[in-house]
C-alpha cells in the first residue's frame, strides 16, 4: 500500500510518501512525479519518513526523475528519509545523487 499526499509551497512541491514503494506501487509514485513535471514543476521534495520500503524499481523512479529535472534547472530532494530508505540509497551508492535533508524545513530552506 502506498499513500501520496502533496503540499505546494511557493515554487516547489512536497510529496509525502507513506508505505512501500515496491514492484506493485512504484508506478503510482512515477505517475505523480510525472504529473508535476508535465505541469512545469521542477523543484520537488519527497518527504520519506513514512516510507517503509524502497525497492530497486522505486529507486529507478527517483533516478529517472532527477535526470529529467536537471536539464530544466530543477532537482529532486529527499527529506526525512526513513532508516530503510537511507540504507537502500547508501547500499546502492545513490546517496550522492540526491540532496538529502534531515527535516523538511531544512529542505525548504535550501531552495
Amino acid at each position: 500500500m502506498l499513500e501520496l499526499t502533496t503540499r505546494d509551497h511557493k515554487r516547489l512541491n512536497i510529496i509525502r510518501v507513506v508505505g512501500r514503494v515496491d514492484a506493485a506501487t512504484y508506478s503510482e509514485l512515477e505517475a505523480k512525479l510525472q504529473e508535476y513535471m508535465e505541469n512545469g514543476n521542477v523543484h520537488l521534495i519527497l518527504e520519506m519518513d513514512g516510507t517503509e520500503y524502497l525497492s530497486s524499481a522505486g529507486a529507478r523512479v527517483l533516478i529517472s526523475t532527477q535526470k529529467a529535472l536537471k536539464p530544466r534547472g530543477g532537482r529532486l530532494a529527499l527529506a526525512q528519509p526513513s532508516e530503510r530508505v537511507r540504507e537502500v540509497l547508501d547500499l546502492a551508492g545513490l546517496d550522492t545523487l540526491f540532496p538529502i535533508y534531515e527535516t523538511t524545513v531544512a529542505a525548504l530552506a535550501s531552495e
